[in-house]
C-alpha cells in the first residue's frame, strides 16, 4: 500500500488474503465468517489503521467523500459558530459540506466525534481541542493524507496545522487600555487552570501587562469561573474585598455576561470592564462593552484554506497560523479608575 494514501477495505482483504466481501461481512456482521477469519481480518483493520467508510457502506455508491467534520466545545457560544460558518463559506465552492459536533470540551466526546466522522471518511478533520485529550491516535490517518487542523488552540500529539488568535498580545492590549485609564487594582475573571492554551496564553498577557506599568501581580484578584453564572458570583466575591479592584478583565465572552449580569444587578456603574472576544448586542449595553474582538471569520477562513491546500496535495511541514486581534473601544473600558 503506497505511503500516501488511506487504506481501504482491498487492502484489509490483501492483508489477509481473503475477498472484500469476506472483510465486509466481517466488519459489518451479515454473514458467516470462522472465527479464526475474524481475528485476522480485525488484526489487520488495526495493524492498517482501516476505518470502515459508512456512508458507503450505507448509500451502497462509489466515490470520494465530500464532507469536512469539525469538532466544537460549545455549540451555543457565538464565536464558534462564527468560526464554523466562515468555514462553510470557504468550502461551499468546492463541493463539501460540514458536518459539526460538540465535544463540551470533554475529551472522551471528542474522540467519539473524531471516531465517527473518521468511520465517514471525512476529506478534512478539523477539531477544537479539549483539555486533556491525546491526538496522537490521528497521526496515522493525517500521514495517509488526511488534512487535519487544529483551530483555537493547539492539539497534542500530533504536529499539525493549527489556526489561533493572537490571545497573548489582545489581552496585554487590553489590560494596558485599562492601565492607560489610571485603573491599578485590575480583576481577572475567567478560567484560571492553566492546562488550556487559550487560558495560559490570556492569563500570560494580562501579567505581562501589569509588569510593563510596574503592576504587582495580586492573586486576589484572580477568579475561576468557567460559564455565566460563575462569572456573575466572582465579580461579587472581588468588589466584596477590602481593596477591591476599580477594573475589570474578562477572560472569555460568556464570562463576560457574567460580569455584565452582576454590575447590572449590583447597580455599579463604577468599574470599568474590558472583555476577551465580542458578545452580542455589545453596542447596545450602557455603557456598551469594550472588547478585544477575535476575528472568527478570518479564523475559519484561515483553516478552511489551510485544509483545502493539504486537500490539494500540499505536503509541507505543519504550520500555525496567529489571527490578530482587535480592540474595539465603546465605554465601558474607559471609566476613570474611582
Amino acid at each position: 500500500m503506497a505511503a500516501n494514501r488511506r487504506p481501504t477495505l482491498a487492502d484489509v482483504a490483501r492483508e489477509v488474503g481473503v475477498s472484500a466481501k469476506t472483510v465486509s461481512r466481517v466488519l459489518n456482521e451479515d454473514g458467516p465468517a470462522s472465527a479464526r477469519t475474524r481475528e485476522q481480518v480485525l488484526a489487520a483493520v488495526a495493524k492498517l489503521g482501516f476505518q470502515p467508510n459508512l456512508m458507503a457502506r450505507n448509500i451502497r455508491v462509489g466515490g470520494p467523500d465530500t464532507t469536512i467534520g469539525l469538532v466544537i466545545p460549545d455549540l451555543g457560544n457565538p464565536f464558534f459558530g462564527a468560526v464554523a460558518r466562515s468555514i462553510e463559506d470557504t468550502v461551499r465552492d468546492r463541493g463539501l459540506t460540514l458536518l459539526m459536533g460538540s465535544s463540551a470540551d470533554d475529551p472522551d466526546r471528542e474522540r467519539a466525534l473524531t471516531d465517527k466522522f473518521l468511520a465517514r471518511r471525512v476529506s478534512i478533520l478539523m477539531v477544537v481541542p479539549s483539555v486533556g485529550a491525546d491526538h496522537s491516535a490521528l497521526r496515522k490517518h493525517r500521514a495517509a493524507g488526511l488534512p487535519v487542523v487544529f483551530i483555537d488552540r493547539p492539539g497534542a500529539g500530533l504536529s499539525t496545522d493549527s489556526v489561533v488568535s493572537s490571545n497573548r498580545a489582545g489581552s496585554r492590549e487590553g489590560v494596558a487600555h485599562l492601565i492607560a485609564h489610571g485603573h491599578r487594582r485590575i480583576g481577572f475573571v475567567g478560567d484560571l487552570p492553566v492546562n488550556l492554551y487559550t487560558r495560559r496564553e490570556r492569563l500570560a498577557g494580562y501579567r505581562e501587562a501589569l509588569q510593563e506599568a510596574g503592576l504587582p501581580y495580586d492573586r486576589a484578584l484572580l477568579t475561576n469561573a468557567h460559564d455565566q453564572q460563575e462569572a456573575a458570583a466572582a465579580t461579587a466575591q472581588l468588589l466584596a474585598l477590602g481593596d477591591p479592584p476599580t477594573a475589570l478583565f474578562a477572560g472569555n465572552n460568556i464570562v463576560a455576561l457574567g460580569i455584565i449580569t452582576e454590575l447590572v444587578r449590583g447597580k455599579r456603574k463604577d468599574v470599568a470592564v474590558v472583555a476577551f472576544d465580542d458578545v452580542p448586542l455589545a453596542e447596545a449595553l450602557e455603557p456598551a462593552l469594550t472588547v478585544v474582538a477575535q476575528d472568527a471569520d478570518e479564523i475559519g477562513r484561515a483553516a478552511a484554506t489551510t485544509a483545502l491546500a493539504r486537500l490539494d496535495g500540499d505536503r509541507s511541514r505543519a504550520r500555525t497560523v496567529t489571527v490578530p486581534t482587535r480592540l474595539i473601544v465603546r465605554g465601558s473600558g474607559e471609566r476613570p479608575a474611582r
